[in-house]
């Protein structure tokens, strides 16, 4: 049976959230809300809890992870930005965007894409998450909460309990979320292409 913490969405609970991250640095697969619907999320360096994360979706190897980041400093850390990159970054974020980026030697190999060796990272405009993170210090391995033979991903924590809980460590209850999946943007090129509309605003990316 997964544990069940109620968060306050603007306030989050102290408490709650050192105790979510003591499970997560234990090994607990996450269920908890973001910007952009729920996510399952785990440990950077925990191979058995990705493994768990990607027998929930029934997803394979291939399958590309997102590393859910605090702030831009820690972008950077695992993803190649260089000037221009960082200022459009810093226009978007926090925000429901999902940037593709070139990854560095800190991102587990098993995470970058196994040809272009890029990594998917976001900053999420969620209280909860973004405190989440912060006590952490590191980014959390996410995945839409998406579950096999659906499209839309799961937004409510009560619902998600009524389905998974047998199969992840803790939900946390920080709301309902936008449905809408979030913006993805491949800045590894020249000029950044959406590669997917989603919530966020695709207009600082267009070019004439």
């Amino acid at each position: 049976m997964s544990q069940y913490f109620q968060v306050h969405p603007d306030n989050p609970q102290r408490r709650l959230i050192s105790n979510a991250v003591q499970m997560i640095r234990k090994g607990a697969v996450v269920a908890y809300p973001t910007d952009s619907a729920y996510a399952l999320g785990c440990h950077l360096e925990d191979k058995k809890a990705l493994d768990r994360i990607r027998r929930i979706r029934q997803v394979d190897n291939k399958h590309n992870f997102t590393l859910m980041c605090r702030d831009l400093s820690e972008i950077s850390i695992y993803a190649k930005v260089d000037n221009a990159c960082y200022r459009m970054l810093n226009n978007c974020t926090p925000g429901p965007y999902t940037f593709i980026l070139p990854g560095t030697r800190e991102v587990p190999r098993r995470l970058l894409h196994p040809k272009r060796r890029t990594i998917g990272l976001r900053i999420p405009d969620n209280k909860v998450t973004l405190a989440l993170l912060e006590e952490l210090c590191e980014p959390l391995m996410t995945s839409t909460l998406i579950l096999p033979g659906e499209t839309m991903p799961m937004i409510d924590a009560e619902v998600i309990r009524d389905r998974l809980e047998r199969q992840v460590d803790l939900i946390i209850d920080g709301g309902h979320c936008g449905i809408d999946p979030t913006t993805v943007v491949d800045m590894t090129g020249d000029i950044p292409e959406v590669v997917r509309h989603g919530r966020g605003d695709t207009l600082p990316f267009e070019t004439e």
